[in-house]
């Protein structure tokens, strides 16, 4: 495991010490942690040379920043009005049942995240949604207990 010294200044050393630097530092924290903690935003401040309070700010804004700790496999249901329109409450049920978790909850194994959050960018074949990086659309419950049945089996 990467301790979080490490983790920061190779990440620094990397993208670079200019401001410009904060967003991929930040998302190479979350590929690595699955999350930002305080201490690690308090780091990335200090070897940039900026407020804590601007690093914070910055990964709050983003919803794919994550500051608290999350499953393995963080499951993003898409929550425009289309796929809403489309069946994105069945698919958020589905998920519900299965994981036994309500959205906004990680199930007690941490192996799963349930969120939902802005528009994806598969509208057109929404409902939609995001494991991690893979996105999946067109969904169904039953595709929805075909995915999530491969995902528990890894």
């Amino acid at each position: 495991m990467v301790t979080n010294d490490f983790l920061i200044h190779d990440l620094v050393e990397k993208y670079g010490h200019e401001r410009t630097s904060l967003i991929p530092i930040l998302q190479g924290v979350v590929e690595v942690k699955n999350y930002i903690s305080d201490l690690d935003m308090t780091e990335i401040a200090k070897e940039l040379d900026i407020s804590a309070a601007q690093v914070f700010g910055t990964a709050t804004f983003y919803s794919f920043l994550d500051t608290e700790p999350r499953g393995k496999y963080v499951i993003r249901v898409c929550k425009t009005i289309t796929c809403d329109m489309h069946g994105k409450k069945m698919i958020v049920q589905t998920l519900e049942d299965m994981l036994k978790i309500k959205v906004g909850e990680t199930t007690p194994n941490k192996m799963f995240t349930l969120l939902e959050t802005n528009c994806l960018g598969w509208c057109h074949e929404g409902p939609a949604m995001l494991i991690n990086e893979q996105p999946f659309s067109g969904l169904t419950p039953e595709k929805v207990h075909d995915i999530i049945n491969e995902y528990m089996h890894k």
